[in-house]
């Protein structure tokens, strides 16, 4: 397994279920040479094949645990599960901890997985980013430069 990839998950035309594409796209002009950044709906099945053969990956999505907005939680995926309930706050049916659940039970998880979870606040259609997620969004990025550092 060879390379980084960071992907970021969310829908942006739902409110603060965006702010994982808007990581990626922010990551994108910032990432280091050997790292792919990637933006995804969050369909499990398609996620597993994102990270497929990649040695290092790194996801980001939206939460909705009832913290503070804009909060970041950071999770090892290849040492404990993944909040379920609190990561499948989209649109997504089977998300981010589904995928991490279904590619442990298969033996496909990547060498290193690192989940990252913004807590959200709304995410009702055609809503922008509300103010405390913006405001995470330089923080996650400058959290997943240190992450694939020298990769």
């Amino acid at each position: 397994m060879t390379g980084s990839l960071v992907i970021g998950v969310g829908n942006p035309d739902l409110g603060d279920d965006g702010v994982g594409i808007a990581v990626a796209r922010r990551l994108r002009q910032r990432s280091p040479a050997g790292v792919a950044v990637v933006e995804a709906e969050g369909e499990a099945s398609a996620l597993i094949e994102a990270w497929s053969g990649k040695g290092r990956v790194v996801v980001v999505d939206a939460a909705s645990s009832g913290q503070r907005p804009g909060n970041v939680r950071r999770f090892d995926a290849r040492r404990e599960s993944l909040p379920a309930r609190h990561l499948h706050a989209s649109t997504h049916a089977w998300g981010v901890a589904e995928a991490v659940e279904m590619a442990r039970a298969l033996g496909s998880l990547p060498e290193s997985l690192v989940v990252y979870g913004i807590e959200g606040r709304s995410f009702g259609p055609g809503e922008g980013l509300s103010p405390g997620v913006q405001a995470a969004i330089d923080e996650v990025v400058e959290r997943i430069l240190a992450e694939v550092e020298g990769s």
